[in-house]
């Protein structure tokens, strides 16, 4: 895939993060956060690499709003979103303290310069030993009295797998192995809790896990999913939106049927508060450059 791709998926991942910050204000609906966020992108003709997460408080990861939902912007809020290029896709989260006395700050800090001590040592040795970018990110955080989420872990991408190949830890996990060149999304989490997360509630986040017969009406549906999606996540209300009400049977048969995969809400098992922040970066040639900053 040409580099090109890459370099725009993270401009406009970058770009499209920015416009979803802009609508979160307190109070805001998370469906409404998430509608506008694709309106915005579908405007331009832009794909979503993975559908916006929207994650209040203990929720790590893996929320996506659907229709009814009645969750609002809150507490500590985390937007995580990417946009596809041809498979190629970009990567990225922030978090938000949308408390009346920003109670938040100084995880939000800690969260923030975790990411940029490992992107340094990352741009200063492009063959940095993949242990090394977890110790620093884990002791950063833990320096200021938080915990880095140990079970979360930063990630390889290659075109149309967001999570494919190397994961790059929040923690010293003794792999010694050296980054090679492709492209990576350095990923580290913070919170107040014990420094795990645990499976959850339903994510309303689907992906494709592999292809079989199915019956009836789900027979377009999937044929819709690997023509549009491929095996990159999307999101059951995209589906609902296009085929209606009927076809949340035709998923829950796939997904029944090992056809899909559903994944599943990540929540801090000692239920406090999380953060994240994530860049994408890419190594080519012994050259590092961030792609959606």
């Amino acid at each position: 895939m040409e580099n090109k791709n890459w370099i725009k998926a993270g401009e406009k991942t970058k770009e499209v993060l920015n416009y979803a910050r802009k609508l979160a204000k307190p109070e805001t609906p998370l469906l409404e956060i998430a509608e506008k966020t694709e309106e915005y992108a579908e405007k331009q003709k832009l794909k979503f690499a993975f559908p916006i997460n929207l994650c209040i408080d203990d929720i790590a990861a893996h929320y996506c709003p659907i229709k009814g939902d009645d969750f609002i912007a809150r507490g500590l809020l985390k937007i995580d979103l990417g946009i596809s290029i041809e498979g190629c896709s970009g990567d990225s989260a922030l978090t938000i303290d949308l408390t009346p006395e920003d109670k938040h700050k100084e995880i939000i800090k800690a969260n923030q310069e975790a990411l940029e001590k490992a992107i340094k040592l990352i741009k200063e040795d492009p063959e940095i030993r993949i242990n090394m970018i977890g110790k620093i990110i884990n002791e950063s955080i833990s320096s200021r009295g938080f915990q880095s989420i140990k079970n979360l872990s930063g990630h390889e991408i290659t075109p149309y797998l967001l999570h494919s190949g190397v994961n790059i830890p929040n923690y010293d996990n003794q792999n010694q192995n050296n980054l090679e060149e492709g492209i990576y999304a350095i990923e580290p989490f913070a919170t107040y809790g014990d420094g795990f997360v645990k499976d959850w509630k339903n994510s309303n986040i689907l992906m494709l896990r592999q292809r079989q017969p199915v019956r009836g009406n789900a027979q377009k549906i999937l044929k819709f999913i690997e023509e549009e999606y491929q095996t990159l996540p999307f999101s059951s209300r995209w589906i609902l939106n296009k085929f209606g009400k009927s076809s949340i049977l035709s998923l829950n048969q796939m997904e029944k049927q090992g056809v899909l995969h559903h994944f599943q809400q990540l929540v801090e098992r000692s239920g406090r508060e999380v953060s994240q922040f994530e860049h994408t970066v890419s190594i080519s040639k012994g050259k590092v450059s961030v792609i959606t900053e």
